[in-house]
């Protein structure tokens, strides 16, 4: 997909969704000469039930109805981010800080591409990460995609009954 039909999604459907109450996420768009595959993965603070995916469906393809900017046809999704959710903005990435995540870039630094451990939080124009018990600091230019790593809780020895 090319950057600036995603950027011009982006730019046309974030501020409905903030308009309704919900955040977007991220969003993947898949076109193929057999139709293609748009998916849109939102969020609010009071979590999100197939009603709110329902709702979002229906305003967004109203929306892509009205301007028409994907050059074929296609199929909507809207979901929940997951546990693995996508980081992609600043905000994100202040909001999911002291949680672990991974980390890939789009070009690799010093030999190395992808890079997991606890973020810090934003640091000027990037992130802090701290991996192998050292801290680096990314731009957020240099990364490709980012999202959390999902943390379940250690199970102990089980008990004899």
């Amino acid at each position: 997909m090319s950057q600036d039909l995603q950027q011009r999604l982006v730019t046309m459907i974030e501020p409905l969704l903030a308009g309704l109450g919900y955040e977007l996420v991220d969003l993947q768009l898949a076109l193929a000469r057999s139709g293609g595959q748009l998916r849109l993965f939102i969020d609010r603070d009071a979590g999100v039930n197939i009603e709110d995916c329902e709702r979002v469906s229906r305003a967004v393809s109203d929306l892509l109805d009205a301007e028409d900017p994907i050059p074929s046809a296609f199929t909507l999704e809207v979901s929940t981010p997951g546990l693995d959710r996508v980081l992609r903005t600043p905000a994100h990435y202040a909001r999911f800080a002291g949680q672990r995540v991974h980390v890939e870039l789009s070009a690799p630094r010093d030999g190395r591409r992808r890079y997991t451990g606890r973020l810090l939080g934003v640091v000027g124009d990037g992130i802090g990460l701290e991996v192998d018990g050292q801290t680096i600091e990314l731009k957020f230019g240099e990364i490709g995609r980012a999202h959390v790593v999902p943390q379940w809780p250690e199970r102990g020895p089980k008990r004899k009954q």
